[in-house]
C-alpha cells in the first residue's frame, strides 16, 4: 500500500498511487491551496528540498540575481542539484530547524577542534566552514547508522 493512503476505495488508491508523498513521512502531498497554513491541508503541502543547499555553492533560487561566494566547488556528497519532495511539515519544521541542545553543540564543538576545523578568527577562506559542514552530516550519517544498527537488533 502507498504511503499515507490509509484506508481508502480501490478507485481512491489508484489516484493516491498517482499522487506525491513526502520522501520522509509518506504522507500524500499536494500543490493546490495556500503554503504552510495551520491545518492538514496546509501542513501537507508540498515543498521541494536541495539535498545539498544551493548557498554552498554560491547559487540562491530566492535571490536569483545575489552571488555569494561558495564554500565548495564541487559536492563533497554524490549529490549536488538533486532535489526531493517533502511536506511542510517535514521540509520547514523539521529539516530546516533541527533541535541541537548545548550539550549537543559542546560535543560537536569538541569534534570540531579535534579535527582541526576551529577558528580564532574568520580566515580569508572557506575551508574550514566547509570541513565542519562535511563534518556535522558525518556525525549525523554516524548516529542514523548507530540507530538503525541498534533497531535491527532489537528486533
Amino acid at each position: 500500500m502507498d504511503p499515507g493512503v490509509g484506508n481508502t476505495l480501490p478507485e481512491q488508491r489508484t489516484l493516491a498511487s498517482m499522487s506525491e508523498s513526502c520522501a520522509l513521512c509518506g504522507c500524500v502531498v499536494h500543490r493546490q491551496g495556500r503554503y504552510a497554513e495551520p491545518t492538514q491541508r496546509g501542513r501537507s503541502h508540498a515543498t521541494k528540498h536541495h539535498f545539498v543547499p544551493q548557498r554552498f555553492f554560491g547559487r540562491s533560487a530566492n535571490r536569483p540575481r545575489t552571488v555569494r561566494p561558495a564554500i565548495f566547488k564541487t559536492s563533497p556528497w554524490p549529490v549536488e542539484d538533486p532535489t526531493a519532495v517533502f511536506c511542510y511539515e517535514c521540509h520547514e519544521e523539521l529539516l530546516h530547524n533541527p533541535v541541537l541542545l548545548p550539550e549537543d553543540l559542546d560535543a560537536f564543538r569538541r569534534l570540531v577542534a579535534l579535527r582541526g576545523l576551529d577558528e580564532a578568527r574568520k580566515p580569508a577562506s572557506r575551508v574550514k566552514i566547509a570541513g565542519r559542514i562535511e563534518l556535522f552530516h558525518e556525525v549525523i550519517a554516524a548516529g542514523l547508522e548507530a540507530l538503525l544498527t541498534e533497531g535491527s537488533s532489537a528486533t
